[in-house]
């Protein structure tokens, strides 16, 4: 038995698995609201708790309180025995160690390994075990936005993944199989590509000393984006307004933009899309990314109309004398919500049948 976990700003999601060298399904899979915890440790101690054994109805009818026959507590179940864990985390991981982004949480594989007896822990940037999660996945969860023309000879691959934050990741060919590599890519410096941009990073510099890719590209993000348009170009209908006060703030602005209930939040995904589109195209250049661009994350499913519109690849490709280059780069948007935690589960798997195991 294997655990993965997906460890995420806005949730954490752990399952187990008997996986062997195929992909496999879970046995039990839960998600758990990260911010209701104080630590990683603290959700898998419930999730790894066995339940207790339910006690039998006709035995709770026919017993006298106090009697002998009275039923019994029941035995606690045994404990599960792992070989093997590894988690996807929100952050940098620098020797199988984390302090999560977006959460205030350090998570410690070694520590991990010897509290719940797993003999052994990986832990991986969010979309590094992503980047392994897309190597598995079947063309049905998939939807293109660019079918491309792939080169003959295997290239990289480049992947983004907008939710909670902004993750970016890089896989390269090493002539046997893909290798994924971690970045932070999502905090690097936003650059806007004309005036109406300009204007908003002027904007969003009034809030932040340091804007990057992910206070736009991102749950957070969206409702910034509008928050700018809000104040600076458009009016907000008073119940748009009171919803966004009330709910969810991005889905409500994403749900009434794709609608078209609101000309604010119409105007809203047009910028995200166009922005989103510009960095996923830098990181195609960054990694030439010849075999393709993976879009992953939260959003991107939500919005997959959106991106289908045009806008994303507009701005993908609109990299002057590299347009035809970035062009025939094949866009895929992954809608498998589960691509973290089945990328973790292959790296788990392995670790429990490598040497020594």
């Amino acid at each position: 038995m294997i655990l993965a976990g997906d460890i995420g700003g806005t949730k954490t999601n752990l399952a187990l698995y008997d996986w062997t060298t195929e992909r496999a399904e879970p046995i039990r899979i839960e998600s758990f609201h990260s911010a209701d915890y104080k630590s990683l440790e603290e959700i898998l101690e419930e999730f790894l708790t066995p339940p207790k054994p339910p006690t039998p109805i006709d035995e709770l009818e026919t017993a006298e309180p106090g009697s002998d026959d009275a039923p019994k507590d029941a035995p606690p179940a045994e404990p599960l025995k792992l070989a093997a864990a590894c988690f996807g985390v929100a952050g940098p991981v620098i020797e199988n160690h984390s302090h999560t982004t977006n959460l205030p949480w350090v998570v410690d594989g070694p520590a991990i390994a010897k509290q719940f007896d797993i003999p052994r822990v990986q832990l991986l940037n969010d979309l590094e075990a992503t980047a392994y999660g897309i190597l598995l996945l079947r063309p049905d969860e998939l939807e293109t936005l660019n079918p491309g023309i792939p080169p003959k000879k295997r290239q990289a691959l480049a992947l983004i993944a907008a939710g909670t934050g902004l993750g970016e990741a890089i896989l390269f060919w090493d002539g046997k199989s893909y290798r994924p590599m971690p970045s932070e890519g999502g905090h690097t410096d936003f650059a806007p590509n004309n005036d109406y941009e300009i204007e908003l990073l002027r904007y969003l510099r009034s809030q932040y000393l340091h804007v990057s890719y992910e206070r736009i590209l991102s749950g957070p993000g969206l409702h910034a984006i509008y928050e700018y348009i809000r104040d600076t170009k458009s009016n907000e209908p008073t119940w748009l307004a009171e919803k966004i006060k009330a709910g969810n703030a991005a889905a409500e602005i994403a749900e009434a933009g794709l609608k078209g209930q609101a000309e604010i939040a119409k105007q809203t995904l047009d910028l995200f899309a166009s922005i989103y589109g510009a960095e996923a195209g830098n990181l195609a250049l960054k990694a030439l990314s010849l075999d393709g661009v993976y879009v992953a994350g939260g959003i991107a499913p939500k919005l997959i109309k959106k991106l289908q519109d045009g806008a994303f690849m507009k701005s993908f490709t609109n990299k002057g004398r590299y347009k035809r280059l970035l062009s025939n780069m094949p866009v895929k948007v992954v809608m498998n919500q589960q691509t973290a935690l089945l990328g973790a589960a292959s790296v788990a798997s392995a670790l429990s049948h490598a040497p020594g195991q």
